[in-house]
């Protein structure tokens, strides 16, 4: 299994050099050559399997030279911290089923990935006895996933970026709380778009990315999406057992990762497995809008909501959904993406009936989202955190005959404030998150700036021999 650019301007490279890179250094994102697919026959053989095993089988088919029992030991790791034996419980509430993602440390689906991710970078660097400083951005919860997956972690520094004061508090806090000798949190006066540009900024100059071996823990690196693909075939093998043969998933998403991992499962597994991936976004509704019509384009500010990790005006991974849509043609995805560096824009009306057959899509409102949480509180004394509060709605609002699968993001007990108003009540602070507030924290602020970030990377970072 090779692994090429978006863009088209790198020769393949392999698993592990796709690890490492994160972001291709053409400025595209990576993607395997060709997206393997399983036969009904490999299912039935996948079927009884416990999560941790459909995870080994599934991340063999793109992992390549990786050896099986390596493979098989980083995935054994990565989840002996998960609070559930089934990693990813599946659970029916009225007429819809949630998959919930928040059994982690950190307790957001970040985890599925980041605990992955993590330990295929101490792995990696053990076999070159290479150093690397991570720098990532993040909206809320990929903060913390990627700070537990790498704490303490030798030859490794990370250094994440959070939009100041657009975190929910228990999200700032789990970040900013751990003081492990090698995190660097910095909190940047702006939006999660400005923190995220600026880490494209840095990984695309090559000479800064090659001296301090910057490594990518955003959803930019494969191996995140990679990881969450295999939760999406883990639920449709539970219905399946239930008689059903075709399922759709509602995806609250804003940057397009998780939803971009449904559509990578759904090629993998046999036509008609998956059926419809339900897009679900708030009001910053740039993907909805792409899918309803066409239109992919940024509209005005980003929208503080209660849903702050989709808080997002520009979606990194949607580039490698165009390169599917391209016809897998790297000129015309680089010509694209910087039509819209240029114009904020792209006219994307010509695939719409492509967009169509793979996605629905819906933008929930603040009020949706409230009433929403409040509904499903007090008929199926069920807590919805607001992220997941919009796909439910998104797919009350769209479900057809088939079962839906809604993706439970985060524990509740993140989003108080949201639950509160929903319900009139505080939700109770599960072990992980009691007495946050009392920690020591670090944290320095400072204004989305370029030069300011490096400058502050450039004094911290990990460089030259360990």
């Amino acid at each position: 299994m090779k692994y090429i650019s978006t863009r088209g301007g790198i020769e393949p490279i392999a698993f592990d050099q796709a690890v490492m890179m994160g972001l291709a250094r053409d400025g595209g994102l990576l993607l395997p050559e060709t997206l393997p697919s399983v036969s009904a026959q490999k299912l039935d053989a996948w079927q009884n399997l416990h999560y941790k095993s459909l995870a080994l089988e599934v991340l063999d088919l793109f992992s390549g030279d990786m050896p099986r029992l390596d493979l098989d030991d980083l995935i054994e790791r990565s989840y002996s911290s998960f609070r559930h034996p089934q990693v990813t419980p599946v659970r029916k509430t009225g007429d819809l089923y949630i998959m919930e993602l928040f059994h982690g440390p950190t307790l957001a689906f970040k985890d599925v990935a980041l605990q992955l991710l993590g330990n295929l970078f101490e792995y990696e660097l053990k076999k070159s006895g290479g150093f690397m400083n991570i720098i990532g951005a993040t909206s809320g919860d990929t903060g913390s996933a990627a700070i537990y997956g790498v704490r303490g972690k030798k030859g490794i520094n990370i250094f994440i970026l959070h939009p100041h004061g657009r975190t929910s508090p228990i999200q700032a806090l789990q970040m900013t709380t751990v003081t492990d000798a090698n995190v660097f949190n910095l909190a940047v006066n702006g939006t999660f778009d400005d923190a995220q540009a600026i880490v494209k900024e840095l990984f695309s100059d090559l000479e800064f990315k090659d001296q301090y071996q910057l490594g990518a823990i955003n959803s930019i690196n494969w191996a995140r999406v990679l990881a969450q693909v295999v939760y999406y075939v883990f639920a449709f093998l539970k219905l399946r057992k239930q008689g059903f043969d075709s399922v759709d998933f509602s995806v609250p998403t804003g940057n397009f990762g998780d939803i971009f991992a449904g559509y990578v499962a759904k090629q993998l597994l046999p036509e008609g497995c998956i059926n419809r991936l339900i897009l679900a976004t708030n009001s910053n509704d740039i993907l909805t809008r792409f899918v309803n019509n066409g239109d992919y384009s940024i509209a005005g500010e980003v929208t503080p909501t209660f849903s702050p990790s989709m808080d997002i005006q520009i979606a990194s991974n949607f580039e490698r959904y165009l390169y599917y849509l391209h016809g897998q043609d790297g000129a015309k995805v680089k010509a694209d993406m910087e039509t819209f560096a240029a114009a904020g824009r792209m006219d994307l009306a010509a695939f719409g009936e492509q967009a169509a057959r793979d996605f629905a899509s819906y933008s929930v409102s603040e009020e949706e989202t409230i009433a929403t949480i409040r509904q499903c509180s007090q008929e199926h004394d069920y807590l919805l955190d607001p992220h997941t509060a919009i796909g439910v709605r998104a797919a009350q609002e769209l479900k057809e005959d088939r079962p839906v699968v809604c993706l439970a993001t985060a524990h509740p007990a993140k989003f108080g404030e949201a639950v509160q108003k929903a319900t009139g009540n505080e939700v109770e602070l599960p072990p992980a998150l009691a007495g946050l507030a009392n920690k020591e924290s670090r944290c320095e602020i400072l204004d989305a700036d370029i030069a300011l970030i490096r400058e502050y990377v450039e004094k911290n970072a990990l460089e030259g021999e360990i």
